[in-house]
């Protein structure tokens, strides 16, 4: 067919998951064309376009034509969501919210709306396949991330305030991990493009991090007075991969948040805190998609 009326599994060639959801999309798409004029994707190259069906929302109706009905809308958005189970189940399900448009009845694409948004918000990407390269990594740096914290809490409690041991730890020892960490992850085969941003955001974090030791002199702090901004950071770094990999890190990023929060009332704990909060946002995903790559190797 045409691939600007493709539902995004035909698209990506994931011939397993087309079903009737897949006609259902379709359909949206031809409902779309009657409503702007035009289809919902164009592109300059067939390899554009299939990126943009498989990647991209198309702009909503009413950009296009401010005269639209907004139910019409909101059925032709539902029927071409991205995730299949988001779409209306079947094309008879699509036609019974048609027939309820046009005896002015409710429709059940306004109705679930808020649920439907909730649903996308913290589901997969389909760039989370890439975590399965990154379960058992995430696992040992999740003990890293223990140990160093741990480490930095003892040497606050013997009253250690000359910043140079701190900043060694925090960036030569980190810096070390992460060489080996990213030598572990080329062996495992080619780094798609999607990790090498998640790499990217997690070296800013690094420097973000080296940043705080040369700040707090300069602001005059005592030792590790910055010590709750690595909750901050941590939220941030998980922010990113909510957006790009699984909603489901939002739950991290506010955990971090939180941990930030607790840092500064419990100074003297705080990297304690910090460290069993970091790491167990790492572990148990990580073990999550380290169990989904043994079964997809099975």
């Amino acid at each position: 067919g045409t691939v600007s009326y493709m539902a995004p599994e035909q698209a990506a060639g994931t011939r397993a998951q087309v079903g009737p959801t897949s006609d259902v999309y379709s359909l949206g798409t031809i409902l779309y064309h009657m409503l702007t004029g035009q289809p919902p994707f164009q592109a300059d190259s067939p390899v554009n376009l299939v990126m943009k069906v498989i990647e991209q929302d198309p702009p909503v109706p009413r950009f296009l034509n401010p005269r639209a009905d907004r139910d019409l809308e909101m059925i032709c958005v539902r029927s071409m969501q991205k995730p299949a189970d988001l779409r209306y189940v079947s094309a008879a399900a699509l036609a019974d919210d048609l027939d309820a448009y046009l005896r002015d009845e409710p429709i059940s694409a306004r109705s679930g709306r808020l649920l439907q948004v909730l649903s996308r918000m913290f589901r997969e990407t389909h760039h989370a396949e890439v975590l399965e390269n990154w379960g058992l990594l995430w696992m040992w740096h999740s003990l890293a991330l223990l140990v160093a914290c741990s480490l930095t809490n003892v040497l606050y409690w013997y009253n250690i305030q000359d910043r140079r041991y701190y900043f060694v730890l925090w960036t030569v020892g980190f810096g070390a991990w992460a060489s080996v960490f990213w030598a572990l992850r080329r062996r495992l085969g080619p780094v798609t493009f999607v990790e090498r941003q998640i790499a990217h955001v997690w070296f800013a974090s690094m420097v973000s991090i080296a940043a705080l030791f040369p700040l707090e002199a300069w602001l005059g702090l005592p030792v590790l007075k910055l010590s709750p901004v690595l909750g901050l950071i941590s939220c941030n770094v998980f922010l990113v991969k909510a957006g790009i990999l699984s909603g489901a890190f939002y739950v991290q990023a506010f955990a971090m948040l939180i941990t930030a929060g607790v840092m500064a009332l419990l100074p003297d704990y705080a990297h304690f805190i910090f460290g069993a909060t970091s790491a167990a946002c790492f572990f148990f995903p990580g073990l999550k998609y380290y169990r989904q790559s043994i079964r997809a190797g099975a």
